[in-house]
């Protein structure tokens, strides 16, 4: 159910849940140290003042991607039988945009809202109503939309990886993506020094 830790042991569902609640405690405790269970700073990267969380999320992106590719380049990893979900292009970006919206305007995501509530945030309480609501009004009306978000209208591409899909190998989609995250970093300090002057 877990992995890879699972697959290192044949230990029961039991201890698969305590390994994911501690390793859950410590990656909300992260997030909170780092102050994502705020708001105020997971906002204002729409409004380019800071620019933590993309830099945050761009980089554990690199670290896992290379990581991947490394450990399957050298055998200790085959990535034909990590479980990848389908692709289905536009319900895909459909939900992202979405989702952006409700990140923009709400200030969570809805990982960083766990962690405002645990620290008691009155605003990660009205956010997560705001998921919970929306999950139970999209479930009551996914039946009527099914063409669109998995069925003939959803731009389903089956699972593809983007090497594949354009040919190449996975060092040079990687190669690619660390000079655009290179760029991404140091675009974000440019913009963060231009724009980033926070008024509480």
């Amino acid at each position: 159910m877990f992995a890879p830790l699972a697959v290192f042991g044949n230990w029961s569902n039991g201890i698969n849940f305590v390994f994911a609640f501690v390793i859950g405690i410590g990656f909300g405790f992260a997030l909170e140290s780092g102050g994502f269970g705020n708001s105020r700073k997971l906002a204002w990267q729409f409004y380019f003042k800071d620019l933590t969380v993309f830099k945050v999320m761009f980089t554990a992106i690199i670290t896992a991607m290379a990581g991947i590719i490394f450990l399957d380049a050298f055998g200790w990893l085959d990535v034909n039988s990590m479980l990848i979900n389908p692709t289905y292009l536009w319900s895909g970006i459909a939900g992202g945009v979405i989702m952006g919206f409700g990140f923009a305007i709400g200030g969570y995501c809805p990982g960083t809202s766990f962690a405002g509530l645990a620290t008691l945030k009155v605003d990660a309480v009205f956010y997560l109503a705001g998921i919970f609501l929306g999950m139970f009004v999209f479930g009551e009306i996914a039946p009527s939309i099914d063409a669109f978000y998995s069925g003939k209208y959803s731009g389903f591409m089956g699972t593809v990886t983007i090497y594949e899909y354009l040919g190449v190998s996975a060092g040079v989609v990687g190669f690619v993506v660390v000079l655009i995250a290179l760029g991404g970093f140091f675009g974000a300090e440019w913009v963060e020094k231009k724009y980033g002057e926070i008024v509480e």
